[in-house]
C-alpha cells in the first residue's frame, strides 16, 4: 500500500471512471508499471510529438500528413499516461514519497515540448515558445495557491485538457490544409485562452487571500 496520502485536490476529469480508464490502470499494475515510470513515460510520448512536428517541415505530401497525425496522437497519448498515473497511484495504492515530484514536473516539460515543438511545425518557435510559457504559468498559479493552504483551481477557459484538445484537433486539421498557417492559428488560441485563464486564476488566487 501507499505510504503517500491523496492528494488533497485532483482535476476533475470524467474520464478517470471510464471503463477503458480502469481497464488499461489494470493492466499497468498488472504489468508492475509504476505511477512514476508513467509520468516519465508521458515525456517519451511528448518528445516524440516534438520530434514529429519538426519533422513534418522536412517532408511533404505523404510524410508530412503521417508526422502531423503521429504528433497529435502523441498529445493525447501524453494524456492517457497523465491519467493512469494517477489512476494506478491512488486507487491501485502504489504511491509513493516522490510522487508529487513526478506528478507535476514531467507535465511542465511535456508543455514545452508540445507546444515548442507545435511552434517550430508552424514556422514561429516563439509563438510555440510563448505558449509553452503562459502554460507552466498556469501550473505555477495553481501551485501557488495550493501553497497558501487552498485547493487546486484547475478552472480557465484552456487549462490542460482544453490546451491539448485544442493542440490535438489543430494538428489534425492542419494535417489536411495548410500545415504552418494552421498550426499557428491553433498556437495563438491556445496561448489567448491561456493568457486569460492566467488571469481568472490570479484573480481567484488574489481574492482568497484578501478574505483569509
Amino acid at each position: 500500500m501507499t505510504d503517500r496520502a491523496e492528494p488533497p485536490s485532483r482535476r476533475p476529469l470524467t474520464s478517470r471512471n471510464s471503463a477503458w480508464a480502469k481497464a488499461i490502470a489494470v493492466r499497468a499494475v498488472a504489468r508492475g508499471l509504476t505511477p512514476n515510470r508513467i509520468s516519465q513515460l508521458s515525456i517519451a510520448f511528448a518528445a516524440l510529438g516534438a520530434a514529429c512536428y519538426a519533422l513534418s517541415l522536412i517532408g511533404s505530401g505523404f510524410l508530412q500528413w503521417l508526422m502531423l497525425i503521429l504528433a497529435a496522437a502523441a498529445c493525447q497519448a501524453r494524456l492517457v499516461c497523465n491519467l493512469i498515473d494517477g489512476l494506478v497511484a491512488v486507487e491501485g495504492g502504489q504511491g509513493t514519497k516522490d510522487g508529487p515530484f513526478w506528478n507535476e514536473a514531467p507535465d511542465r516539460i511535456s508543455d514545452l515540448l508540445l507546444l515548442g515543438g507545435a511552434g517550430i511545425a508552424a514556422g514561429n518557435p516563439a509563438l510555440g515558445l510563448l505558449a509553452a510559457a503562459l502554460a507552466i504559468a498556469t501550473a505555477y498559479l495553481r501551485e501557488l495557491g495550493r501553497a497558501e493552504g487552498f485547493p487546486a483551481d484547475f478552472s480557465g477557459p484552456m487549462a490542460k485538457p482544453q490546451r491539448m484538445a485544442g493542440l490535438t484537433t489543430g494538428t489534425v486539421i492542419a494535417a489536411f490544409y495548410t500545415p504552418g498557417w494552421t498550426l499557428a492559428v491553433t498556437l495563438w488560441i491556445i496561448a489567448a485562452g491561456t493568457a486569460l485563464t492566467i488571469l481568472s486564476r490570479s484573480r481567484t488566487l488574489i481574492a482568497r487571500l484578501h478574505a483569509r
